[in-house]
């Protein structure tokens, strides 16, 4: 018989609004094993069943300038260090296995570094048995009693099944009984001690509401990615002693070495699904024999020793547990030949091999390429996720790379809506992994923001549900109750005896003749009840089926209300969706401005502090500097001056003399104009001419000794008028004889508002220097107004000038350009310079809003000694 091909499930059409539109995002688990010393630091922290934080370990500060940064990651759920295997598997895995066995496909895979407790979590351990052996205990617990018998599912090269019947599937066990090492293990044979432990589980685990209609069957396969290359586990490569191998000597010679395996190609099947062409798949019937199936395959895996792992994965393993199912016929005998019927779902768990760095690793040659083929296909499923997350946060149609690496090309599937998926990301709480164990939170973090299709529920079997037991009851009676036949049979009269004891025996056939008819009689009466019985089943039948379709037709009508409201209620959820996604990327947009922000101004106040740093150093140096002219302005002027006293001491004494030597002329010149005869005059001792010479020098000024003088003020024309004088501090007190006064004026140096709104005159005092050196007093007079807008404004009017010169009118010279007097002594014209004893300058201030000011210039006049 030709066997009944099928395809890959879960390709049916849909409507549109189904749940198709629905997704889930991937479950993220975070599982942290116990450190291996008591006293190593830790640098993650569990603070809740969802959260952990992370600890800058202490040599990391150092390292870093002394930066102490705790850092928070959420995930679905956290598992401490003393988390059992079972506590794991019931939140992790038994839900994954539940859908498999209900016809839908799952993605569980573990993710860490190098030692993190990824293969201790998938496989487990001795009495500890990890996910895998769990998973496919589950599996057996639950379709044991329904499981097709072997080669009934046949695997193809389409990753498709084909259905054969029960005489094509006996004749293929006795077909593969009778070869001489068989492919697939026996059920019947011990278990491997090795691994006896690990499928040894305890707990009783069993799927609920599993379809008994229908047959099961179970298909394992191991695969591994090495170095970006798909390699079969499984895969037996028979030695072929045909072709012979060549030797260094160019002789053919026969070799017994395994042949290493070849790498095998993806390919994609008609319903665009990812799956390894040529990979054994291999029917297992008990966990045993497929933990076995495993654990061949584990021993072909690429393992080796590494700086930070003893036994290090150096290949991404694959174990892929097909479960195929296909419903009873009608009769519950055999397997419904329908290929439509068939439903395959897959769950694959996976053991990613772990990230590190090549520096720590101490990889050199082969194992320094592993580790830049296993972190780079890792990479690659990074950047899948975040291109995934972008295109689902921003609505972007970026292409994800999933033919970057061989991994990703494979799970496209799970992650394009064929199927759950789940991570569980171990860790390594000890401080030298805190670099690794932080990038893996940030994949984490990320990957947990990717959603991924609802799977779509399979078709139901049109069927009647039951059809196993009633092909049970329907193979003998059950227990001593006897059968509707015997019962009816046991109702009818029994027959007379039949025996002719003579050819003359009247009474024996009238006896069996009466006997028949009155059974005869009796089947018409069971006839006609049961007439009428199927007549009044047949109106309650009615009556039912028209009652189920007025109850069909209201709970349709309940649905379709139903439908609208569900319909109403998803647009709505994809207007929030959309707003919140929308919010989330104003708020991201937000962050990076204020970090943008936040460093222009740690920026601006480094910058600031330089400034601040740079004004201050220069304020200091000036402050240096101003003390140090101080100090040599102050030790100058003392020198100076000790200069000058000498200076005009020798002046004086040198004054003195030549005084002396002119009164001694004058007596002479007296005494010969008065008196005829002129007397030798007697010198007069030195102290005696030094009293008189003194006395003569310091002769006081004949004004003050004049009477006293009254001074002359000039009246002004407006005396009844009350004035403000306003006269500047910085003009020259004059002795002249005639000084402006006016009565009942407010004096002020400073014009101001309060004295003008009190005056009606206002008079200023100007000095300024004449032509011929003199100061000039101008009294500038003018009229107070009001303004409208409630200040005062000044009108000039009149000038009146007061102006000092000199009574014999003749010009000062420069004491430098006077000629030298025949006698030795200097001119007696001396100019202003030498007549107060500084130079005086008198300038006005150009600009100036409240009228002209002097300064004072004083400069020591320097003379000969």
């Amino acid at each position: 018989m030709k066997p009944a091909r099928t395809k890959t499930p879960r390709k049916f059409l849909v409507k549109k609004g189904s749940q198709t539109s629905l997704k889930d995002p991937v479950g993220v688990y975070c599982r942290v094993r116990p450190l291996s010393l008591p006293d190593q630091e830790c640098c993650i922290e569990v603070i809740n069943n969802t959260t952990v934080q992370l600890h800058t370990p202490e040599g990391y500060r150092l390292n870093r300038n002394g930066d102490y940064k705790e850092t928070q990651y959420s995930f679905k759920q956290v598992f401490g260090t003393h988390t059992t295997q079972k506590e794991l598997f019931d939140v992790v895995a038994n839900p994954l296995v539940d859908d498999l066995i209900h016809g839908k496909n799952g993605l569980l895979f573990t993710y860490g570094v190098t030692g993190s407790g990824k293969t201790h979590t998938m496989t487990g351990s001795p009495g500890e048995g990890g996910l895998l052996p769990r998973c496919l205990d589950m599996i057996f617990n639950s379709i044991g009693t329904f499981q097709a018998k072997r080669y009934v599912f046949k695997s193809n090269d389409r990753n498709s099944m084909d259905i054969q019947c029960e005489v094509d599937a006996l004749l293929e066990r006795q077909k593969r009984e009778a070869m001489p090492n068989p492919k697939t293990p026996s059920g019947k044979r011990q278990v491997d001690p090795e691994f006896a432990d690990m499928i040894n589980v305890q707990e009783f685990c069993k799927a609920e509401e599993v379809d008994e209609d229908s047959v099961y069957g179970v298909f394992v396969s191991y695969i591994e990615i090495y170095n970006n290359y798909i390699y079969d586990l499984l895969e037996e490569v028979p030695f072929d002693p045909i072709k012979p191998k060549w030797n260094s000597c160019s002789t053919p010679m026969r070799s017994t070495e395994f042949v290493p395996p070849q790498s095998k190609l993806l390919r994609e099947d008609k319903n665009h699904n990812m799956y390894v062409a040529g990979c054994t798949e291999v029917e297992v019937k008990s966990t045993e024999e497929a933990f076995e199936v495993f654990w061949r395959g584990q021993k072909k895996r690429r393992i080796a020793n590494t700086h930070l792992n003893r036994e290090s994965s150096r290949s991404h393993s694959v174990f892929n547990i097909k479960l195929v199912q296909a419903p009873l016929d009608a009769d519950g005998d055999n397997v419904l030949q329908e290929k439509e019927q068939i439903t395959i779902s897959q769950l694959s768990l996976v053991d990613l091999a772990g990230s590190e760095r090549t520096n720590r690793t101490k990889a050199e040659g082969n194992r320094l390429r592993e580790a830049g083929n296993i972190n780079q296909s890792l990479m690659t499923l990074r950047t899948c996720m975040e291109v995934l997350r972008e295109n689902q946060m921003y609505g972007t149609n970026k292409m994800v790379p999933y033919r970057d690496s061989k991994l990703t090309h494979l799970f496209k599937n799970y992650f394009d809506g064929e199927g759950k998926v789940r991570m569980i990301v171990c860790v390594n709480p000890k401080a030298e992994d805190y670099e690794e164990s932080l990038q893996v939170m940030r994949f984490a973090e990320v990957t947990q923001e990717v959603e991924v299709a609802r799977p779509v529920d399979r078709a139901i079997c049109g069927l009647t549900p039951g059809r196993r037991y009633r092909n049970q009851a329907r193979g003998g009676p059950v227990g001593d109750e006897p059968l509707v036949t015997e019962v009816v049979l046991q109702s009818f009269p029994p027959l007379p005896s039949c025996e002719l004891l003579d050819i003359n025996d009247e009474q024996t056939l009238p006896r069996l003749i009466e006997a028949l008819e009155k059974r005869h009689h009796l089947r018409q009466m069971m006839i006609e009840e049961f007439h009428r019985q199927s007549i009044t089943f047949k109106a309650l039948l009615q009556e039912f089926d028209n009652a189920v379709l007025n109850k069909e037709n209201y709970i349709q009508g309940k649905l379709n209300e139903k439908e609208k409201v569900i319909s109403g209620q998803k647009l709505e959820i994809e207007r929030l969706e959309k707003k919140n996604k929308t919010l989330e990327y104003k708020i991201e947009i937000l962050e990076k401005t204020t970090t943008i922000y936040e460093e222009d101004k740690r920026t601006l106040q480094q910058e600031l502090e330089a400034q601040n740093q740079k004004l201050q150093r220069q304020f200091s140096d000036k402050r240096r500097l101003e003390a140090r002219l101080q100090g040599m302005v102050t030790e100058t002027t003392m020198k100076w001056e000790k200069e000058c006293e000498r200076r005009v001491a020798a002046k004086q004494l040198e004054m003195q003399n030549k005084l002396w030597v002119k009164d001694e002329k004058l007596k002479q010149l007296k005494a010969i104009v008065t008196e005829p005869k002129a007397e030798k005059p007697e010198r007069p001792s030195r102290e005696r001419d030094r009293e008189k010479v003194t006395q003569r020098a310091v002769s006081p000024s004949p004004v003050p000794n004049a009477p006293p003088i009254r001074l002359r003020h000039r009246r002004s024309r407006s005396a009844g008028d009350r004035w403000v004088d306003h006269k500047p501090a910085s003009n020259v007190q004059t002795e002249t004889v005639m000084q402006p006064h006016v009565p009942h004026a407010i004096t002020v140096s400073v014009a101001n508002e309060k004295a003008l709104a009190k005056c009606e005159k206002y008079m200023l005092t100007h000095q300024e220097l004449a032509s011929d050196g003199e100061i000039e007093t101008k009294l500038i007079k003018g009229d107070v107004y009001k303004t409208r807008g409630g200040g005062q404004s000044v009108q000039f009017t009149d000038i009146e000038t007061l102006k000092q010169e000199s009574p014999t009118g003749r010009k000062r010279r420069s004491s430098s350009a006077a000629p030298a007097q025949p006698d030795g002594t200097e001119s007696e014209w001396t100019d202003v310079e030498t007549r107060v004893g500084c130079s005086v300058a008198v300038e006005m201030r150009a600009g100036s809003q409240l009228g002209p000011g002097y300064q004072h210039h004083a400069q020591p006049k320097r003379k000969k000694p």
